[in-house]
């Protein structure tokens, strides 16, 4: 299953009240350039130069943003622009540890019920990934691996399981491409899927959920190690400062 900036935020419109092709568009501009870094958690995103942009009036603008931010990856204060959402390294640590079992629940099915036929539509993909790794493109490795692991999903024979996956978002995007980031990570997440698709082929479980666990859990180290999050924490302070400054000088405020 090939996967694409394009049909992951045709599934996340599908998911949401707006069919509204011009509001998918803004929000896939935004969003993957949130997803790739090129946005960072506490960015303004400005309203006025974003229809510009578009050449469009203000309401789909606002309607995309607002997609965002159902999706984590976008905050919209009262009366204030609104911005890339920051994150805490709970909710990250969250994410991984769900992402972690539900990951490791379909690689124990894919030993388990999966035909050979099945395991072996990863064989293309993982060849994909290793020439994204060699030329050292993070962003083409990022999106095959997503490829990758929409095809484990699809292999495993659960549906409901699917659906769950599909369902974490878009900011499990974002965590996810910031771990690639990290020096040596690429690398060895590459080594770690030739490994993994080893274990589907010897119908070895238990390697093959182990790697999983590895593979999900060492993206969270890598975004724990590249300081990232302490920087994300830095943010959220600020802006709890300045919240709560713009609190005082309106309890303060002389009534009319």
């Amino acid at each position: 299953m090939d996967v694409s900036i394009h049909t992951i935020f045709a599934s996340t419109l599908e998911r949401s009240a707006s069919r509204d092709s011009l509001v998918g568009r803004i929000a896939e501009w935004v969003g993957s350039n949130i997803i790739e870094g090129h946005l960072q958690p506490g960015d303004d995103l400005n309203s006025v130069a974003l229809s510009k942009q578009f050449q469009t009036s203000r309401t789909p603008v606002r309607e995309a943003l607002m997609l965002l931010e159902k999706e984590g990856l976008v905050t919209i204060p009262p009366r204030r622009r609104p911005h890339v959402a920051l994150v805490s390294l709970a909710e990250v640590r969250e994410i991984y540890a769900v992402r972690a079992h539900l990951y490791m629940l379909v690689s124990e099915l894919i030993v388990a019920q999966a035909s050979d036929e099945a395991i072996q539509w990863l064989r293309p993909y993982q060849a994909r990934l290793e020439e994204a790794a060699k030329a050292g493109d993070r962003d083409a490795y990022f999106w095959r691996n997503l490829s990758f692991r929409a095809t484990e999903a699809e292999i495993c024979g659960n549906v409901q399981l699917q659906r769950v996956l599909d369902s974490l978002g878009l900011r499990t995007l974002q965590l996810r491409h910031r771990s690639l980031l990290h020096p040596g990570r690429m690398e060895q997440s590459v080594n770690d899927h030739a490994r993994l698709l080893r274990a589907y082929e010897e119908r070895d479980a238990p390697l093959a959920i182990a790697m999983t666990r590895s593979l999900v859990l060492g993206g969270l180290v890598a975004v724990e190690q590249s300081g990232w999050l302490r920087e994300q924490m830095e943010k959220n302070e600020q802006a709890k400062q300045i919240s709560n400054g713009a609190q005082h000088r309106s309890d303060g405020a002389t009534p009319l």
